[in-house]
């Protein structure tokens, strides 16, 4: 890194831990004063390309990986806004590139940062909020065929949801998550989630309970949003080591998605129908083809294949990481493990670490009957719980754990576990610990 370059990556930084500590950590949704702060900047968030629009409690991500992969593939220019992020602020906002996007420069991240902040003059509001106005700010000096938006929480009020126009919204499944703050039953979370749909404008919705689905609908039919649900207009399913996807416009025989795990399947079919139901975007069936083979998400069982984490493991072991953290994301990630399981048996060991307000007991009972051990870590975060409080949840679901210092020692402990042949080790529950973990290991997102 060149002199300038680290001079700038240091005021972006600065910035972002500045503005971390004057405006309140506290999550209070609202939309009156992001709103006061981008009429400020001109209104940015009227002068984005075409927008798709997602929520959802699990998929997200993945769904935004691969409708970008997919559009990139058909040539089209696509900024992506998502978050949190893993390693450095700057993976939050993608810019169109023509050699596939990039995350913002330090050096613009840092003029935009310091433009809201010295326009919001001290007004009370939230970081998610002014980085959100920070982002519509940059989007907005760089043309593109598209932007995917990605809820930061709940919806209704998201910062996101600013936006009065959109060329599709998308829900991902809804689960329990967020309680504190979204309500305290899953219809309460869907309506929350459902307050992105736009009048007139193509709702996608991928697999939900009844009770969601029930909730969306009658957002929906109030708006005149066309639906198109998952099992109903669309359909995507594995058959014969092969993605199968058909709506009214026909069928598409395509290869298995690079992420693994059999919800990818839905993640991708998800991406397809928002395509093909939005009419927005000219993307091919070839298109569609080459996004799902390459759509890349970090932290969504992720193989460290390389890195200096893996050698701290006894030879011949594999390593994975995953970022999920609630029961929903527990049972995907458990599932995707029995997949490996099934093909290639090996012990598995679990790397744990959790924040405060997650269901830690839930969490860890997804892997009760896979697991031989955990060993629990720290969370570099606030509100994490400790190691001997993982440790104990996972005792009362019936796993065998131990408290770690660092996942550094967890890993370097695997070995004295004594198993019958090297193991396959996940590390697991928590983004935050996720993000670390990619830092540590020197593999961080690009």
């Amino acid at each position: 890194m060149s002199a300038k370059a680290a001079r700038d990556q240091e005021q972006a930084e600065e910035l972002i831990a500045r503005l971390a500590k004057l405006h309140p950590k506290k999550i209070d949704l609202s939309l009156a004063r992001l709103e006061r702060l981008l009429a400020r900047l001109g209104n940015p968030e009227r002068k984005l390309p075409p927008v798709i629009h997602v929520a959802g409690t699990n998929g997200k991500g993945s769904t935004v990986a691969f409708l970008r992969s997919m559009m990139e593939a058909a040539g089209l220019g696509v900024h992506v806004y998502t978050s949190p992020n893993l390693v450095r602020f700057n993976e939050r906002i993608r810019l169109a590139h023509k050699d596939g996007g990039q995350f913002v420069s330090d050096i613009e991240l840092a003029d935009a940062l310091a433009t809201c902040e010295r326009l919001n003059a001290g007004d009370p509001i939230t970081f998610f909020e002014i980085t959100t106005a920070a982002a519509f700010l940059v989007y907005s000096r760089h043309s593109a065929d598209a932007l995917l938006l990605e809820v930061g929480l709940g919806g209704r009020l998201d910062a996101t949801n600013v936006i009065d126009r959109a060329a599709a919204t998308v829900i991902t499944p809804v689960s329990i998550d967020h309680t504190e703050f979204l309500g305290p039953t899953v219809k309460d979370i869907a309506a929350e989630k459902a307050g992105i749909l736009k009048r007139g404008v193509p709702a996608i919705v991928a697999h939900q309970e009844a009770q969601v689905l029930g909730v969306i609908e009658r957002v929906a039919h109030k708006l005149g949003a066309p639906l198109a649900v998952s099992g109903e207009q669309w359909r995507a399913h594995e058959e014969s080591g092969r993605l199968v996807y058909a709506d009214d416009e026909g069928l598409l025989d395509l290869p298995l998605p690079r992420l693994m795990g059999r919800h990818q399947i839905e993640n991708a079919g998800t991406a397809i129908a928002a395509l093909r139901f939005s009419r927005a975007f000219p993307v091919s069936p070839a298109a569609i083809e080459a996004g799902i083979s390459g759509a890349d998400w970090p932290a969504r069982m992720q193989n460290l294949s390389t890195g200096r984490l893996l050698p701290l493991l006894p030879p011949g072991s594999e390593l994975w990481l995953d970022g999920g953290h609630n029961v929903a994301g527990g049972l995907a990630i458990a599932a995707a493990l029995a997949e490996l399981e099934e093909r290639a048996p090996r012990p598995l060991v679990l790397v744990v670490g959790m924040l405060g307000t997650k269901d830690t007991d839930g969490f860890l009972a997804c892997f009760s009957d896979l697991a031989r051990h955990v060993f629990a870590v720290p969370v570099p975060a606030e509100i994490a719980r400790t190691p001997e409080d993982v440790a104990a949840a996972a005792h009362e679901v019936g796993l065998a754990a131990e408290p770690a210092a660092s996942v550094e020692e967890a890993l370097s402990r695997v070995a004295t576990l004594k198993l019958e042949t090297p193991p396959r080790v996940l590390i697991t529950g928590s983004l935050y610990l996720a993000g670390a973990v990619l830092a540590a290991n020197g593999t961080p997102p690009r």
